[in-house]
């Protein structure tokens, strides 16, 4: 599960994957899910093992791939490395799969196992994403917030840095490591101006896909956003027809998206168009606005929290705008799963109860 870990945010469309080979109760080969998805986790742990395969047992995170893509099937890899026995932790649910991977290997006298309920759950938790965009035909949306106590990012005036400190803000940026995209909406972009790339040392390469939300294409094109997209690509969700040459000439990708009665971009839609384009994990970081919008249409999967020990006062911009709730049963609900002290601010974890 560590070893697949390190895949999540740079190897979509797939999933992040970890293979242990073991041989005599000693580890001789690892492996994980390559950035880009490829080379696959058991590849990397069957190369490493070499000779050593033959007869040992393969633990792996995932059920090993069937069909034949832009590599062979694992399941013929492990098979002709002669493995004896496989330890598989999770079924996968994508339709070329299925049961096929663990049947192959049954066929060719592989004693194939699934690892129980419990290995079960960590190993669908860690692949979450993977398992939305295949099952749901969305990724699995995290909306990232930062806030005082009092629940309020700005205050009347607007300023909002720093309302967290640096601890806080290093966390945020590993967050944005381990997505495949951070998505803002154009009020944020124009505002803020940011880059939103992940400025930890050693990962800028790790920096999602930077996803706008720009029904009218009212970026500018000299936009911090827009200038680095050669080196970090973005995506300009519009349905304007608009000066779209601009923006290509700059390397940025401009996505038609379905929009409301309203003249809004329609979220819902937007998530199946990332989901098409490989999209398994989205943050969503900004702003207000946006943060309400997917909240109250019901597609915040997880919520990462930071809080800061301070309170600005009820004429401060609030998190959340008007939801429309009348009743109480009607209230999204979540289930934390965790806090982190990052100095004195705190990060706390919650996903959406089914």
């Amino acid at each position: 599960m560590a070893l697949a870990a390190r895949g999540l945010g740079n190897v979509w469309p797939n999933p992040a994957v970890g293979c242990v080979v073991v041989r005599d109760g000693r580890i001789v080969g690892r492996g994980w899910t390559q950035p880009g998805g490829r080379p696959h986790a058991e590849s990397m742990a069957l190369q490493q093992a070499g000779d050593q395969a033959r007869g040992a047992t393969a633990y792996v995170s995932l059920e090993p791939c069937a069909h034949h893509g832009q590599t062979p099937p694992c399941a013929e890899a492990l098979i002709a490395a002669g493995i004896a026995r496989a330890v598989i932790a999770a079924p996968d649910p994508d339709p070329r799969v299925d049961g096929r991977g663990a049947e192959m290997l049954r066929a060719a006298g592989i004693a194939a196992e699934m690892a129980g309920p419990a290995m079960a759950r960590r190993a669908a938790a860690l692949n979450a994403g993977f398992l939305s965009k295949i099952n749901r035909n969305r990724p699995l949306v995290t909306l990232k917030l930062a806030s005082t106590l009092d629940g309020r990012i700005a205050t009347a005036g607007g300023e909002s840095q720093w309302i967290t400190g640096a601890e806080a803000r290093a966390r945020g940026h590993l967050l944005r490591a381990e997505h495949d995209a951070i998505l803002i909406g154009i009020g944020t972009a124009l505002a803020d101006d940011p880059e939103l790339t992940c400025r930890l040392p050693g990962m800028a390469a790790q920096s999602p896909v930077r996803v706008v939300l720009d029904s009218r294409l009212r970026l500018p094109p000299d936009s911090r956003l827009a200038r680095g997209a050669v080196e970090h690509p973005l995506w300009l969700l519009t349905g304007a027809d608009g000066e779209a040459a601009s923006f290509k000439s700059r390397g940025c990708k401009v996505i038609p998206a379905e929009l409301n009665s309203d003249g809004r971009i329609d979220l819902a839609a937007a998530l199946e168009t990332l989901a098409g384009r490989g999209i398994t994990r989205l943050l969503v970081e900004g702003g207000s606005a946006v943060g309400t919008a997917f909240l109250a249409a019901g597609l915040v999967d997880n919520l990462a929290w930071f809080r800061a020990p301070s309170l600005i006062g009820g004429d401060g911009l609030p998190v959340f705008g008007a939801l429309g709730l009348t009743v109480l049963a009607h209230i999204p609900r979540f289930q934390r799963q965790g806090i982190e002290s990052l100095g004195d601010d705190v990060l706390e974890s919650y996903v959406q109860r089914g």
